[in-house]
């Protein structure tokens, strides 16, 4: 490789780190008009978004998945990002302020750009020929957390409701693995109620489990988490179990 050609893609290079960051600043920019988050920036998102930038290049006609290629939430997921939520916006133009007003004058990729619900963002570009190729993936992040920390973050939520828990989480965790019923307890105090559920929602206690604490029929409650059950490929989510006594 000549000197004029590896300076060339150099230049390239932060040529289109810097469209990134245009890119960024202006999607927060618009998002702070109409009243949303900013979007903080994933590193595992833009390597997956990179990629398919490369495939965007090579093949010419955009699309968000071309043959033999993993959709969405399965690349971003393969890259390590961490999500309950995903969407995509592409883009092909002559530079980073065009290709904003195009996503922001298209209904559905303006749609995804201010979306409320999520919270972070990957964006790669590609110079070539004369035009940027873009790609943005937008997510809603999910954090990476051990069983007992979402049990304690569980319990946290049950004490702000005003319910006692116990400490001991096996009988719980055993009863979050099964789909129904309860584990065997030999000589222990049977739960009068469970609820289990799966999501990537931490923040929020399901509604019949509220109202179950609020008849005020019970004392106290035990807490277990266990793997998700079905496709775990891509989207992150929690198996969670409280038990009511």
């Amino acid at each position: 490789m000549g000197l004029a050609q590896l300076n060339s893609q150099r230049s390239s290079g932060r040529g289109e780190a810097g469209a990134a960051e245009q890119l960024l600043a202006m999607a927060n920019q618009a998002r702070a008009q109409a009243g949303a988050g900013p979007l903080a920036w994933d590193p595992a998102l833009a390597a997956a978004a990179r990629k398919h930038c490369d495939r965007m290049v090579a093949e010419g006609p955009l699309s968000h998945r071309y043959s033999g290629e993993l959709d969405l939430s399965e690349r971003a997921s393969l890259a390590g990002a961490h999500f309950g939520l995903i969407e995509e916006n592409i883009a092909v133009g002559t530079y980073p302020g065009e290709i904003h007003e195009a996503w922001m004058n298209s209904p559905g990729h303006r749609s995804n750009l201010l979306n409320p619900e999520v919270d972070h963002v990957g964006i790669a570009v590609i110079a070539r020929g004369g035009d940027l190729y873009a790609v943005a993936d937008y997510e809603r992040a999910v954090a990476v957390l051990s069983p007992s920390q979402v049990e304690a973050h569980i319990a946290e939520l049950l004490h702000k409701s005003g319910m006692k828990t116990r400490a001991d989480a096996a009988y719980a965790r055993a009863a979050c693995a099964l789909e129904k019923g309860f584990p065997h307890s030999p000589g222990g105090e049977q739960p009068q109620f469970i609820m289990r559920w799966q999501g990537a929602d931490l923040d929020h206690l399901p509604q019949q489990l509220v109202d179950r604490m609020g008849s005020r029929h019970y004392l106290y409650a035990s807490v277990g988490s266990c793997p998700a059950g079905g496709n775990q490929t891509a989207f992150t989510q929690y198996r969670i179990a409280v038990l009511l006594y």
